[in-house]
């Protein structure tokens, strides 16, 4: 694959905005068929510095449309991906956009900024709504290749990288206008970027020219974080070619198997530690001791089961676990409740999955427990996830659903937990034999606690071993401590189903009965 990255010059004094604009028009038109990924700077509509709004769209409506007609041609010509940065029109403003061209000149995706410096927020004023929301990183796949992507000030946020390596991208396209750091510093950060993804780093910049040893820099870098190219302040573009399946892998501390740097880093990391959240970012489920308790429901003798004032009260009252029950609806979004029927908690009828969700969001899911929770809505997983996530361990039921779990609702599920960031804070419990294998095959990585079969109940711990399952919820009072043993023998954790008296819950604690 070979990648080209285009430096324009660049300068203070917009009166040079016609020369520079066309010098990178040029550029575009230099490039070949032997190119695919061709990558653009950072406002690549605005050729110089501007110092206000007005004037910073001025020259945007001068040269968008000339711009992107530009990229949209050399990208059928050159049959290339093309990535350029501008201001792109959104939500009745502006937003800083790079957008991605695949070879045959079809807009196929856009990546708004994510770190918006002062001069964008305050000056400029550009939409910056979005970026006070929770989002995963952008990740635009083209011809099988994953492309991540990061412009100017975002480079700086390296508490992101790890999020952005999880999510396995080859390629992190870069378009900046950095006008403080110098060549080396620049080149630190995109190696030190290059090396944390596992990814290539591809970053096109502008140019104050080759005396200057601020802005410019455009580079190219491998996963092992050699540069092959680097065009510090000279005007132009640059290629280099790779395999971006060359990557780079070492063992994962010494004399382990071989994995790639995050990998290793993932092994270790303890948010607790050092994140500002850190005291609500609880120990993950690998690492948390045994005994706990779960809040089966939520803690539902104070508001309604599998609701979310449930599932807060038991978090901020101490539980270290909570349980709830997941079902998709009609239309395939996943939401919390324990029977499959809506008559007992709410004050609907049939089945949860013979409605859409806006039809279940017409329901009362609260007024039956009492009037103070009248109007209660069904939760949805992404809620539970979007609000609790890292703040306790989840053992979410997936309830049998036909004769096999429909792969597209568990493919959904296991997305909603890589997206909240929770492989550790989750675990699957679920109760068939071949719903465990499904989901196994699928993300191995996610733990699996195996549920009750009341037709063969003394059977959990065997099944669970056969299963390469980690944890069995045992049911009272199908189990003893014969069990017990034989799950500890072959690590497998032990849950109790249930312990809501307190001599119960001491029986069940104490050293003979230890799960």
């Amino acid at each position: 694959m070979k990648a080209c990255v285009i430096q324009p010059p660049y300068s203070r004094d917009v009166s040079y905005s016609d020369e520079y604009f066309k010098y990178k028009i040029d550029l575009l038109d230099k490039c070949d068929e032997g190119m695919d990924i061709i990558v653009l700077p950072e406002y690549s509509d605005v050729p110089c510095a501007t110092s206000t709004l007005e004037e910073t769209l001025y020259y945007h409506e001068k040269y968008i449309d000339a711009l992107l007609e530009k990229c949209v041609e050399t990208a059928k010509r050159c049959k290339a991906i093309v990535f350029v940065n501008a201001l792109s029109p959104e939500n009745g403003n502006y937003r800083n956009t790079t957008y991605a061209y695949n070879r045959e000149g079809e807009l196929v995706g856009k990546y708004f900024k994510k770190h918006l410096p002062p001069l964008e927020l305050e000056v400029l004023a550009l939409d910056s709504d979005y970026t006070f929301e929770y989002s995963e990183p952008y990740v635009l796949e083209i011809e099988g290749i994953r492309f991540g992507f990061l412009t100017c000030y975002d480079f700086y946020f390296y508490e992101a990288f790890a999020k952005i390596a999880k999510s396995d991208v080859d390629i992190i396209i870069g378009s900046s206008l950095q006008r403080s750091d110098t060549h080396d510093a620049i080149e630190i950060m995109c190696r030190f970027l290059a090396y944390n993804t596992n990814a290539y780093v591809i970053r096109s910049s502008v140019s104050f020219g080759e005396k200057s040893d601020i802005c410019g820099a455009s580079m190219i870098v491998s996963p092992k974080g050699d540069v092959l190219r680097n065009m510090k302040g000279r005007f132009g573009m640059a290629t280099a070619e790779f395999d971006v399946n060359d990557k780079y892998y070492k063992p994962a501390g010494y004399g382990n198997p071989d994995a790639p740097h995050y990998k290793y880093i993932e092994y270790g990391r303890k948010p607790w530690q050092y994140r500002v959240a850190g005291p609500m970012t609880i120990p993950h489920d690998e690492v948390m001791k045994y005994p706990r308790i779960c809040a089966h429901r939520g803690f539902s003798s104070v508001a309604p089961e599998n609701t979310m004032p449930a599932f807060g009260a038991a978090i901020a009252l101490g539980a270290d676990e909570i349980e709830f029950d997941v079902w998709p609806t009609k239309d395939g979004e996943i939401v919390s409740c324990h029977d499959d029927t809506l008559d007992r908690v709410s004050d609907g009828r049939d089945k949860i999955y013979e409605h859409t969700y806006e039809e279940l969001l017409q329901l009362d899911f609260g007024v039956k427990y009492g009037d103070k929770f009248k109007g209660l809505k069904i939760p949805t997983l992404e809620e539970i996830l979007r609000k609790f996530a890292l703040h306790t361990v989840m053992n979410i039921h997936i309830k049998p659903l036909g004769e096999s779990y429909p792969r597209k609702i568990m493919e959904k599920i296991v997305s909603l937990v890589r997206r909240f960031d929770c492989e550790k804070h989750v675990y699957f419990m679920i109760e068939r034999d071949e719903d465990v294998n499904i989901f196994k095959s699928y993300a191995p990585d996610i733990k699996i606690c195996v549920g009750h079969d009341s037709a063969r109940p003394y059977e959990i711990v065997d099944r669970a071993i056969a299963l390469g399952a980690d944890k069995v919820q045992l049911f009272k009072p199908y189990f003893n401590q014969e069990m017990i043993n034989k799950a500890h023998e072959n690590g497998i954790r032990c849950n109790v189903f249930f312990a809501d008296a307190p001599v119960s819950g001491a029986r069940i604690l104490s050293p003979e009965q230890s799960a």
